[in-house]
């Protein structure tokens, strides 16, 4: 059940989003300590989490809230990028708002400026399986099969440690109300299966979910709607059977809002600010708060790739099942 208001709209210009690459390093970057570095290095994708998280639950332990904010925000504008990069970005760049690699920002006429330090990533590294050639002839398309053999330190910059060429502007963010952005959620629902009605019996409540049906209040405002529903869809997305009872009710609802902030500021609604609370919903839970996380990235990703490029949209889920909520 969703009963927190939306908070006023504010338009914003796009935040441009790349696909994740595997970046070069620079001089700056390369000049970071060697034995840190190697360090780092040997890191696994796990345990990169792992440090984020823990450093996460520190930072809201002594009143940092605004860590948790800067998570989410980066989950909105970087969605394209794994969980655990997010995290790595996040943390040691809340204010990032597009990141690339040194080659990539040449190939945009921009250069890193002199003295910047580079965003650490893993960046995956492949390799080939080769079968045996009895194997291998019966099939020739799969002689050779890349495997994902571990990771290594990539570097990204911010465009803020650029200079140079002026970016391409891409369409202005919604002003006003969720313009076709509204539309693009109502079809991505439906296509899921999920039934969507009007309802003015669940006041005071903004929006219910049922399993398989969604229900708003009428007479919302544009953003408070779009909010709404995105919350109620978190619902349907992820809280059911085993995720359920495994979770408590604040957990769920949590995790609901968190998704809507997560899509609503990627397109330029201001949602307000990240519950301080967070933490505390855990109870010292370290791997509950970490799934939780990752399910939030997830189901966010998944309906902001809907809305945004609606002809690519798709029917996948984080979970095999559609959710139900209270």
């Amino acid at each position: 059940m969703y009963v927190h208001a939306a908070a006023r709209f504010k338009g914003k210009k796009p935040v441009l989003q790349p696909k994740e690459e595997a970046p070069m390093n620079t001089t700056a970057a390369l000049n970071q300590s060697t034995a840190n570095t190697n360090k780092q290095q040997k890191q696994t994708a796990k345990e990169v989490i792992a440090a984020n998280v823990q450093s996460l639950i520190e930072q809201l332990e002594q009143g940092h809230s605004e860590a948790l904010t800067a998570y989410l925000t980066a989950m909105g504008r970087f969605h394209n990028y794994s969980f655990g990069n997010i995290l790595e970005i996040a943390r040691q760049k809340p204010d990032a708002t597009r990141v690339a690699g040194f080659y990539a920002w040449n190939q945009l006429g921009r250069k890193v400026k002199k003295g910047e330090h580079g965003i650490r990533i893993l960046a995956p590294v492949t390799g080939v399986r080769r079968k045996e050639d009895e194997e291998a002839e019966k099939d020739i398309r799969t002689q050779n099969q890349a495997v994902l053999v571990g990771f290594r330190a990539a570097y990204v910059f911010d465009v803020s440690q650029t200079e140079g060429e002026e970016l391409p502007e891409f369409s202005e963010r919604v002003s006003g109300s969720a313009g076709e952005y509204r539309d693009r959620l109502v079809d991505f629902v439906i296509a899921q299966g999920i039934a969507l009605e009007f309802n003015e019996s669940i006041a005071p409540a903004l929006g219910m979910s049922y399993g398989g049906k969604i229900a708003l209040l009428p007479g919302q405002s544009s953003a408070e709607e779009f909010s709404t529903l995105v919350h109620e869809l978190a619902h349907e997305i992820l809280h059911k059977a085993e995720r359920r009872t495994a979770t408590n009710k604040a957990v769920r609802e949590t995790e609901a809002e968190a998704v809507a902030f997560v899509v609503g500021k990627t397109i330029g609604l201001e949602t307000g600010r990240a519950s301080a609370d967070y933490i505390h919903l855990y109870h010292g839970n370290v791997a509950l708060l970490t799934e939780s996380l990752e399910v939030i990235q997830k189901t966010s990703a998944i309906i902001l790739a809907a809305i945004e490029n609606p002809a690519a949209e798709t029917a996948e889920q984080p979970e095999p099942e559609l959710a139900h909520a209270s």
